[in-house]
């Protein structure tokens, strides 16, 4: 058995924090060794809780489209990785879900990344990935709410490419920054589509 395998199994078995989480613990992730795209978004939602499915709900429907691939392509381990900041449910606010809970990515983000070695491009949705992720970064100082970030997409470090949260949520923001769909989305289907055109494991659905 390979370690990817066993690794996710041990996140799928994961009870860390389950006295904080109101549904109890259902991790949510997907790998394979060969996906060079990776997602870190923030946390799955009551849906996905549901379905077990990464981004199987409006958002991901919405995300999907910015990355203009099928929908087969999308759930394909071996080409595209998702490893949330949080992987289970973290329940509901006063705003909106609540944040992902804190010890998910410090157990186990590390030992996930060196599974996926083919990794090239990351996508670093919402304000909790990208603060995590780009800590201490040059970037960060200078850019520091979520508009910055993305607007700056092209100072980002080599490899990562913040994006907003597809959520419904935020049409009001995707409606006063219309150069994001105008500029950035087909900067991010080009890339998506250039990385997985170098990949045996393509779907053609």
């Amino acid at each position: 058995m390979s370690h990817l395998i066993t690794l996710l199994q041990d996140i799928n078995s994961c009870t860390l924090c389950a006295g904080q989480l109101p549904l109890g613990p259902r991790p949510v992730v997907q790998a394979g060794a060969s996906a060079r795209i990776l997602i870190i978004g923030q946390a799955p939602g009551s849906r996905v809780h549901v379905s077990g499915i990464p981004w199987d709900d409006a958002s991901g429907k919405r995300l999907r489209q910015w990355l203009n691939i099928a929908h087969a392509t999308f759930y394909n381990p071996q080409q595209l990785a998702i490893m949330p900041m949080g992987f289970c449910y973290p329940g509901k606010g006063k705003s909106g879900d609540l944040p992902p809970r804190p010890e998910c990515a410090p157990q186990w983000h590390q030992a996930l990344l060196q599974q996926l070695p083919q990794v090239s491009l990351t996508l670093l949705i919402g304000q909790y990935a990208q603060q995590y992720y780009l800590a201490n970064t040059d970037f960060i100082r200078q850019h520091r709410s979520l508009t910055a970030r993305v607007q700056h997409w092209h100072q980002a470090p080599a490899g990562f490419l913040p994006l907003p949260h597809p959520s419904p949520r935020n049409q009001i923001w995707l409606k006063k920054n219309p150069w994001f769909e105008q500029q950035l989305v087909p900067e991010l289907q080009t890339r998506v589509a250039s990385l997985l055109a170098q990949s045996p494991h393509l779907s053609q659905e």
